[in-house]
């Protein structure tokens, strides 16, 4: 998977310089996927909260600040169509990925404005390559997709190799 462990120790730490870890808000009724793609991103220097459902995303993301969210949309209680709209009407900025195995999400997700749209089975590869992009995205390209204006979008669909990453289907 290409995951690096996390650093501990090292020399930027003991000085005292080194950068507060992103928060990511990973929103998934599976708990095996949020397991692993809580050790995947944590390995990475992430600080990662878990929901199971959009009710507890949107708990936490009131009593929380996140940097990202990770977004599954088939979800009980609260689908991720539902908890995204509910998310970005109090928190517009905040970086969306929605995560599915949904078919046919392309549209919905251009016209709502998700910065990125990943087919399961997930490539956690690029995975690890759109969290970064969206993280330092200009606020100007961000209201630009809220808005329905030419801006970035990824979308990432199911791919032919599914290696390690096949766990993640739903």
């Amino acid at each position: 998977m290409g995951v690096k462990p996390p650093v501990s120790g090292s020399a930027t730490e003991d000085k005292g310089s080194f950068q507060e870890k992103k928060k990511i808000l990973l929103v998934d009724d599976d708990s095996a996927i949020r397991r692993i793609l809580r050790r995947v991103l944590s390995g990475e220097g992430y600080s990662v909260l878990t929901a199971a459902n959009g009710e507890e995303a949107l708990e936490l993301a009131a009593a929380e600040h996140f940097d990202l969210v990770l977004l599954d949309l088939n979800m009980p209680e609260k689908d991720g169509w539902e908890t995204f709209e509910e998310l970005t009407e109090f928190h517009p900025l905040l970086p969306v990925i929605v995560i599915t195995a949904r078919p046919n999400q392309i549209f919905p997700a251009l016209a709502a404005g998700v910065g990125a749209l990943l087919e399961k089975p997930l490539d956690l590869n690029r995975l690890l390559e759109e969290i970064p992009r969206l993280l330092q995205e200009p606020r100007q390209t961000r209201l630009a997709r809220l808005a329905g204006r030419p801006s970035v979008f990824s979308y990432v669909p199911p791919g032919e190799n599914h290696d390690e990453s096949e766990i993640l289907k739903k």
